[in-house]
């Protein structure tokens, strides 16, 4: 049954609200508890009762770590590792040129500083050499280092592991695996298929990082020596999690919650010099991680250097962090620029294909391949479909896919690849890499489309909007959004509250730019909220709302704390409306 009535929105979607289990569990954390109703509304959505609702708000990472040993070749990959320190051996760190390769790198390069060895770091060049490790490169490591180490990358890399002729090969990932493995000495990956599954939603920095403790572990029991602090790296860790768009349950939560205290130290040269290029003038939070900092960390892989990002987060030279810092800004400025222009290219080009098909895609020439990624977001946001986008360039196209929830993209990408239709094809279930000759584009996204549909990618409608209950402006205070953020962090797999403030008069409603809207609204009691609506005039919402002639509404959106010039305040973002019919 639709929540307030609302089974079309201004934005055609119904509105759920929680069910009468829900709403049971929630009064008897209450009771239980005496936790504020709205943080007993999000964990019994979560599913936490009264007995693991401390444990939830609190989450211990000694408690929540897995046994590293528990993922294969840990003991191996670890074992050799500490060889190599203890052999004062020549390390080299080939990384993937996003936040996760770049935090994964930082990681192995910070505990190997702190041992007295700087291993080499190689992260590839996005338009040269393309994702993950290749023949060329990882022969001329061979030749120069006794071990290489691949983070975030190298499961399916069988050809370019097999020309490191003379030097053992270490894989520590968490891209979805084949049937076979490469020829590596260690592969640690939770989502090879000989796994249970059980950490899957590891992002790889985390996979470094158990790898480090099984490591130090290894040199406790072995050697007597006590490792590197590993508790003042999980900056890094929350870092990779929210920007890799791992979900935010299990260990992950910790993950985060203890790095965000980390990261408030202002301990990590690189991390800082970030923050204040970025302007963040507030303790960190998620958001920050996955939209200030970690695009940024990425602009150097997507249209400058590639190494930039982990060197950035690796340097312990504040200078060396603030050049990298401001470069990193400038780039990430331009990737904004380009990534507008091939949005609005690819957007045009998917609409006249169809935006209802299981697979909503985009082809054109020269696009970038930096921003197709981020442009298939945007179009599986707008859409509520799996999207792929692809940048032309001769023979060949490469593009970046990403999935919605219950459709596994990186399996059909993998399949596509392996009945010869791509030249180059992985990921994981919400996201994938490809690589598709350019006479065989249109059969390959035929395929894939055809292979999600099975997936029932195409009975997919417009997303429902899933709401935890209704509020009056009154009620939307500053102290009791600090207390909803207890029952943080939000993000992927753990989405932020979202309420519903019904039969609300708007006051003022007003453009800001080129598609946000600003909002004022009211009980007609006296209590008022502001709200803000990005990329409202993008689609019905922003003219509807604009234009409400006095007419009362239903606003949904989720509330959170607006900082500025010392002062604080609740804001509403704003994400959907309804006419009150009331």
């Amino acid at each position: 049954m639709s929540f307030l009535g609302v089974e079309a929105s201004i934005t055609g979607r119904a509105w759920l609200g929680p069910g009468i289990e829900t709403d049971r569990a929630a009064e008897a954390l209450v009771q239980a508890t005496a936790l504020p109703r709205a943080v007993a509304q999000v964990l019994a959505r979560r599913g936490v009762d009264a007995a693991g609702a401390a444990g939830f708000l609190a989450p211990q990472l000694r408690e929540l770590l897995p046994d590293p040993r528990s993922l294969k070749d840990m003991e191996a990959a670890a074992a050799r590792f500490l060889a190599a320190v203890e052999g004062r051996e020549r390390i080299a760190v080939f990384a993937d040129y996003d936040v996760d390769g770049g935090s994964s790198a930082a990681l192995l390069i910070d505990w190997l500083d702190q041992a007295g060895l700087r291993p080499t770091l190689y992260v590839p060049d996005r338009i040269d050499e393309g994702y993950g490790p290749n023949a060329p490169a990882m022969a001329a490591l061979a030749e120069a280092h006794e071990l290489i180490i691949c983070v975030d990358c190298g499961t399916l890399s069988h050809d370019a592991i097999a020309a490191a002729q003379g030097a053992d090969v270490v894989v520590l990932d968490h891209h979805l695996g084949g049937e076979t493995l490469p020829d590596a000495l260690a592969v640690v990956n939770p989502n090879r298929q000989d796994e249970s599954g059980d950490l899957a939603h590891l992002c790889a920095a985390a996979v470094v990082f158990l790898m480090l403790v099984e490591a130090n572990r290894q040199w406790r029991e072995g050697k007597g020596r006590a490792g590197p602090d590993l508790m003042a790296m999980l900056d890094l860790v929350a870092l990779a999690t929210v920007a890799d768009v791992a979900p935010l349950v299990g260990v992950n939560r910790a993950f985060v919650l203890q790095g965000l205290k980390v990261m408030a130290r202002r301990k990590r040269p690189g991390l800082v010099a970030l923050a204040d290029v970025a302007r963040m003038d507030t303790a960190p939070a998620a958001y920050h991680l996955g939209f200030l900092l970690g695009p940024r960390v990425n602009a150097g892989g997507r249209i400058g250097k590639a190494d930039l990002g982990a060197r950035l987060l690796a340097t312990r030279d504040p200078a060396e962090a603030q050049a990298l810092a401001e470069r990193l800004d400038q780039l990430n400025t331009e990737r904004r620029e380009i990534e507008e222009a091939v949005r609005a290219a690819a957007m045009e080009q998917a609409e006249a294909r169809g935006l209802d098909a299981p697979l909503v895609w985009a082809a054109g020439e020269g696009w970038h391949p930096g921003v197709v990624g981020i442009v298939a977001s945007r179009l599986k946001e707008a859409t509520n479909r799996p999207a792929v986008v692809i940048g032309l360039d001769g023979d060949e196209g490469k593009g970046s896919g990403r999935s919605v929830s219950g459709i596994d993209l990186g399996a059909a990408v993998q399949r596509l690849a392996s009945e010869g239709l791509l030249l180059k094809g992985g990921g994981h279930r919400m996201a994938a890499g490809l690589t598709v000759a350019r006479d065989a584009l249109e059969a390959a996204m035929a395929r894939l489309s055809e292979l999600l549909a099975k997936q029932g990618a195409d009975r997919l409608g417009p997303r429902d909007l899933t709401l935890d209950g209704v509020l009056m402006p009154g009620a939307a205070t500053v102290e009791m959004v600090e207390q909803l953020e207890t029952a943080g962090p939000f993000g992927a797999g753990a989405p932020a509250p979202r309420f519903a403030f019904p039969d609300v008069a708007i006051s003022f409603a007003r453009r800001v730019g080129d598609s946000h809207l600003k909002v004022s609204f009211g009980d007609g009691l006296g209590s008022r909220l502001d709200a803000i609506a990005f990329g409202a005039f993008d689609g019905p919402l922003g003219p509807a709302l604009e234009s409400h002639g006095g007419a009362r509404f239903h606003l949904a959106g989720r509330l959170e704390l607006n900082h500025w010039r010392g002062r604080v305040s609740v804001q509403l973002r704003l994400e959907d409306a309804a006419r009150s019919t009331a």
